[in-house]
């Protein structure tokens, strides 16, 4: 006999997450659950998401770090409400960590949350937290191969970013290979390429989400 001892903790989260869910849809909020490693751009892409995006929706950012406030204050720097949390260690967020900073923002003054995962490609793609929808984030200088390496969190991502494409001539990073490797795993996922730090593709990035904000469409879980 085999015991599964992660699906009581899954039971929990998911039960936690329903009532997360709840509160967005009373609110009317839209919320984004960004996924990357570390290194990859999750912080500057939700910079430039913000910049499209902020005089169009008001929008919040939570935080999730193994330690340190660093990007919570880049943030904020934009005027931009962000909360912090610091799992102390743990690979993820989970609901319960959602709901404690939930109690912080004014949910009445918000269109959209943004939560920027801790960096892990295993991890996060079981907790779902009562988002809308999981994009994840993949940089060119990661490689073409990781959705062969990583297949969960690119089969729960309702579209992928692959960032730092201004770099593409620097790295051996098989474009073709990536979006078939993608298209096998998730069709239904729409690929951006964007570089973050120059703006490059930002626009049709922040349509996709406007769009989905606007119309309110939900991802099944």
């Amino acid at each position: 006999m085999k015991l599964d001892v992660s699906k009581p903790l899954l039971d929990l989260n998911d039960r936690l997450a329903a009532k997360n869910r709840a509160l967005f849809d009373e609110h009317g909020i839209f919320v984004l659950d960004m996924l990357a490693s570390p290194g990859a751009g999750k912080t500057s892409t939700i910079l430039a998401t913000i910049k499209q995006l902020r005089d169009r929706f008001r929008i919040a950012v939570i935080e999730g770090d193994i330690a340190s406030d660093v990007d919570s204050q880049r943030i904020k720097e934009q005027g931009i409400p962000a909360v912090q949390i610091n799992t102390g260690g743990a690979c993820h967020l989970e609901s319960k960590m959602i709901a404690k900073a939930l109690d912080v923002l004014d949910l009445c003054a918000l269109d959209l949350i943004i939560i920027e995962n801790v960096g892990n490609l295993v991890c996060p793609t079981d907790f779902y937290l009562g988002e809308d929808a999981k994009v994840m984030i993949l940089s060119v200088p990661e490689g073409h191969d990781k959705p062969l390496k990583y297949p969960g969190i690119f089969q729960v991502s309702s579209a992928i970013i692959l960032n730092k494409i201004d770099t593409m001539t620097v790295f051996d990073f098989d474009e073709r290979a990536f979006r078939a490797s993608v298209a096998q795993l998730n069709p239904r996922a729409t690929i951006f390429p964007v570089s973050a730090t120059t703006g490059q593709g930002i626009d049709l990035w922040t349509q996709w989400l406007a769009n989905r904000i606007e119309t309110g469409s939900k991802v099944t879980k």
